[in-house]
């Protein structure tokens, strides 16, 4: 009962929600100390106090596959399922880097595609570090953009299998987001400015003759932007055919492990 989902829960891409994450890592949780004793009849609320605790990320490690209390925490979220308001605090939160963490980690599983870029882009300035512990159960650091960015990238994170998402592109050119609009872009937009004003006149002149016959600012971007959304299609199709490969090859050595179990266990073998 108490591994249950809740009963007026929604599913989410079409399942229950914590199927989500797969049922080998799920079993492994249900059986873990942490799970047992500092998740068991946990709400929205004092799951807030167990996220400010945590003080690193992380999936399974070990031989034995033993998950981290980052890993629980999400399931105990797909579990519950609280409210978007308390995740998009959760993700707005700057005091505690890893609730900030633990929110978008959440948003990235169940939210759409809208709403991943919408709460997860503007992280991208977050520089803070993140403990993480690896599959061998060492830990390394990372920052919150390089989280945020696998989050938007990475088929895999944290030992869970994202669901898919949109490309940005795409959904730019349905009038569902914004443009992209970089950091960076507009402090060198900065720079160039504060290097012009220190020019002379002359050269300043020169320089705004030659671009009243060169091509314009936003035409330049237009182009940089359609090369990228190529290669990030190019890129997106690659990894889906990647992703195609390995479940054909897996399905086939499971197929044939089957086939040999079934002959082995048949009463008219020799």
């Amino acid at each position: 009962m108490a591994n249950r989902t809740v009963k007026d829960a929604k599913t989410i891409h079409g399942t229950n929600p914590q199927y989500l994450i797969e049922k080998i890592i799920r079993s492994r949780i249900y059986d873990n100390k942490f799970w047992k004793e500092e998740c068991f009849a946990l709400s929205a609320e004092l799951l807030v106090d167990k996220a400010m605790s945590m003080r690193f990320i992380g999936g399974v490690f070990g031989g034995n596959i033993k998950p981290t209390p980052f890993l629980c925490l999400t399931l105990k979220m797909l579990q519950i399922q609280p409210e978007k308001d308390i995740i998009v605090e959760f993700i707005k939160n700057e005091e505690f880097k890893y609730v900030r963490a633990l929110g978008a980690f959440y948003m990235r599983l169940t939210g759409s595609s809208v709403d991943c870029y919408k709460y997860l882009e503007p992280l991208l300035a977050d520089s803070r570090k993140l403990r993480r512990q690896n599959r061998d159960g060492q830990f390394e650091l990372i920052h919150i953009d390089e989280f945020i960015d696998s989050l938007l990238r990475d088929e895999r994170v944290c030992d869970v299998i994202l669901p898919r998402i949109q490309s940005r592109h795409v959904l730019e050119e349905n009038n569902e987001l914004e443009p992209k609009v970089s950091i960076l872009e507009e402090d060198i937009e900065e720079g160039v400015e504060s290097s012009d004003e220190e020019e002379p006149t002359e050269k300043r002149r020169e320089k705004e003759n030659r671009s009243k016959h060169s091509p314009t600012k936003e035409k330049r971007r237009d182009r940089e932007r359609e090369k990228r959304n190529r290669d990030r299609d190019r890129r997106d199709r690659d990894r889906n055919d990647r992703r195609d490969r390995d479940r054909h090859r897996r399905s086939r050595s499971h197929d044939r492990d089957r086939t040999k179990r079934h002959r082995s266990r048949s009463p008219y073998r020799k």
